[in-house]
């Protein structure tokens, strides 16, 4: 599918690259303009239907964040592209969808352009769609311990589980618990029964999902309200429980 994009970057060189690039590796990407700083950035983002912005880290008078603040809730995707490694986990916490290093490898470019391209053609494909879940309510029971023993839970009564360090909350469709096992444990345990790890901290049934949101990083609404952000390394993982 295409890819309506913009660059911004404050290099005239670094967005010549970055452009070129795109033209002969990219055939999905069509750039619809450049910006050299946050402001021209935001008159563009506003302008056009964007799928993705390719986002230069350091620029004057501010910087991708303090554009990413002031644009608020968006539809489209992020790439950070920067000569900077220690912005990693503020471009992760931002919602990016893909973080490229200078100078760009052009193997590392087309990864990230293919990587949003098929999270938009899911996206769009499951608009205006009744999303049946791949996996069908599922049965079954797993154990959890206790001081003296153990207890059994019902596998579809669990809605969500929460890593806390060490810890896991399982969240009941009426109660919660606090286990002392990792959300990795019950990850494999439970991957195979449609719960989908949609973030580092989080874990939830894909059958409780009610509403998918595309803002940002993205989002998932359960069946009692609670709304899980999805990690934009995990929405593809997660998109594909649908059909």
């Amino acid at each position: 599918m295409e890819l309506k994009a913009i660059l911004v970057e404050d290099e005239a060189a670094s967005r010549e690259i970055l452009r070129n690039y795109l033209t002969k590796y990219c055939p999905k990407v069509t750039l619809l303009g450049e910006a050299s700083n946050i402001d021209e950035a935001l008159v563009l983002i506003r302008k056009f239907d964007l799928d993705v912005v390719f986002l230069d880290v350091e620029m004057p008078y501010g910087n991708a964040f303090d554009l990413l603040d002031k644009v608020g809730d968006r539809q489209f995707e992020t790439v950070f592209v920067t000569a900077y490694n220690q912005y990693a986990i503020d471009a992760l916490n931002a919602h990016a969808s893909y973080y490229l290093l200078k100078p760009i490898s052009i193997d590392k470019l087309i990864e990230a352009v293919d990587y949003v391209s098929e999270i938009k053609e899911k996206e769009n494909q499951l608009d205006a769609t009744v999303l049946e879940p791949i996996v069908s309510q599922v049965t079954g029971k797993i154990t959890i311990p206790l001081q003296n023993g153990f207890e059994v839970l019902q596998v579809e009564d669990i809605l969500y589980c929460q890593a806390d360090d060490n810890y896991t909350n399982i969240y009941l469709k009426e109660k919660r618990k606090l286990v002392s096992k990792t959300l990795k444990h019950f990850e494999d345990i439970l991957s195979e029964k449609g719960f989908a790890r949609v973030h580092k901290s989080y874990l939830v049934n894909v059958n409780a999902i009610v509403e998918y949101k595309k803002g940002k990083g993205g989002s998932v609404i359960l069946t009692n309200g609670k709304e899980v952000m999805v990690s934009p390394s995990r929405k593809k993982e997660l998109l594909s429980f649908f059909r």
